[in-house]
């Protein structure tokens, strides 16, 4: 382990240092790239009145733990937890090249300190790695970054890293997007694969599913934007190959196809901003959301499976005001609609016995040159319950969690 964290380390290091060297170059070279490095120094504090589905050691909250009684009828998970981290600290490098067949080349690098799982936390992980070429209207892009649902022009304003999580889809995914502008409309086209956001199934979370598919995800979006105005909707569709061979060693390539639809808004004027988004989609936990799928048939026989997608809607609201005190509001709902078909087998799904999630969180910013200190409460309530055999959840029971938040940046 040891051994591991050195390495990582000089790869860190040698990166720090190419950068810097790049960003500090005084040659005159056109065809040497401009860099620009920036970032920020994050600290968050935040406390849980119960304990909570999260990552990496509770910094990215999901949602508050169904009840698990004791043989008293004690609820073991109405205990509270305390933690810090700063593992959301981040570096990025913009690159600003020369002209290529008539476009201007860019890019940008940007990585942090959230590790790929929570063995490892404080590792340093890839977030954005992509190349642009941009002429007057038309752009292309290649290489990771955010997953088209998640829109980086109206996206939660909230203190927590969850950015809005699991009303809010987040993924980064390597890609190829296509961008094609008239005037204040764009047409966005996006084909993508999956690498630390991944579906889940029988071999349990991978990007196998996708892949053994051969034929990417794609995404397709209409977005119009004025000086104070945004909007736009867009579907999304992806097909998984769940298994390559049956539970009797036999060939297998039964798929499950699955769309997914949203629509976004955002206004602002001066100091005030609202935004606001809904999602409907089917096994959408490669998002972090709610949803996934089944097993809705099985020959007993040769072990071939059929799948059932798992249905969900969300939809959230934000708000804020200011600028050197800027407060704010989000309130988030999402639904589990079931499957359209009955489920005899396995779920492959984040989890199966939700029928609702609420959660609103007020929120205050303040902003000093280049330091903020924030404060957020984060009020999540949970519906668990039984599921049946179309995967709908009913007798339920609800959980709430409060999580106090204060965070600590310091922005270059």
């Amino acid at each position: 382990m040891k051994n591991k964290e050195r390495i990582s380390m000089k790869r860190i290091l040698l990166l720090f240092a190419i950068m810097v060297s790049y960003s500090f170059s005084q040659t005159t070279n056109e065809n040497v790239p401009d860099i620009k490095l920036s970032g920020f120094i994050k600290t968050d504090f935040f406390f849980d009145s119960r304990q909570v589905a999260t990552f990496r050691e509770g910094h990215f909250l999901l949602y508050p733990l169904n009840e698990s009684l004791d043989a008293n009828g004690e609820d073991l998970n109405s205990h509270s937890s305390f933690n810090a981290l700063s593992i959301q600290s981040r570096v990025t490098a913009k690159f600003t090249g020369p002209l290529v067949l008539g476009a201007k080349s860019g890019g940008m690098l940007e990585g942090e300190f959230f590790g790929t799982a929570d063995a490892d936390i404080n590792g340093f992980r890839l977030r954005h790695a992509f190349v642009t070429f941009n002429w007057e209207k038309t752009s292309l892009l290649f290489g990771q970054t955010w997953h088209p649902m998640f829109v980086a022009e109206v996206f939660p304003q909230v203190v927590s890293f969850n950015t809005g999580s699991p009303f809010q889809p987040f993924a980064r995914n390597p890609q190829i997007r296509f961008t094609q502008s008239f005037d204040a409309l764009k047409v966005i086209a996006v084909l993508l694969t999956q690498r630390d956001f991944t579906s889940n199934g029988p071999a349990g979370f991978s990007s196998t599913y996708l892949r053994n598919t051969v034929i990417p995800s794609a995404h397709l979006q209409l977005q119009y934007k004025s000086e104070s105005f945004i909007s736009g909707g867009g579907v999304d569709y992806k097909t998984l190959t769940p298994r390559i061979a049956t539970t009797k060693n036999l060939k297998a390539d039964e798929t499950i196809s699955s769309f997914a639809g949203l629509f976004y808004a955002k206004y602002t004027s001066s100091d005030f901003s609202w935004m606001a988004e809904g999602v409907y989609g089917q096994n959408l936990t490669d998002l972090l959301m709610l949803g996934g799928y089944a097993v809705s048939a099985v020959d007993s026989s040769t072990g071939y499976e059929q799948y059932t997608t798992l249905n969900t809607f969300s939809i959230w609201t934000d708000i804020s005001y200011g600028k050197e005190i800027q407060p704010g509001l989000f309130a988030g709902y999402t639904k589990n609609l079931g499957a359209d078909e009955k489920i005899v087998g396995s779920y492959y799904t984040r989890i199966n016995n939700i029928d609702k999630i609420f959660r609103v969180a007020p929120r205050v910013v303040f902003n000093f040159n280049n330091v903020r200190f924030s404060t957020e409460f984060d009020i999540t309530s949970v519906s668990y319950g039984k599921a049946d055999e179309f995967g709908k959840v009913s007798d339920t029971t609800n959980v709430l969690n409060v999580r106090g938040l204060v965070a600590v940046y310091y922005f270059f």
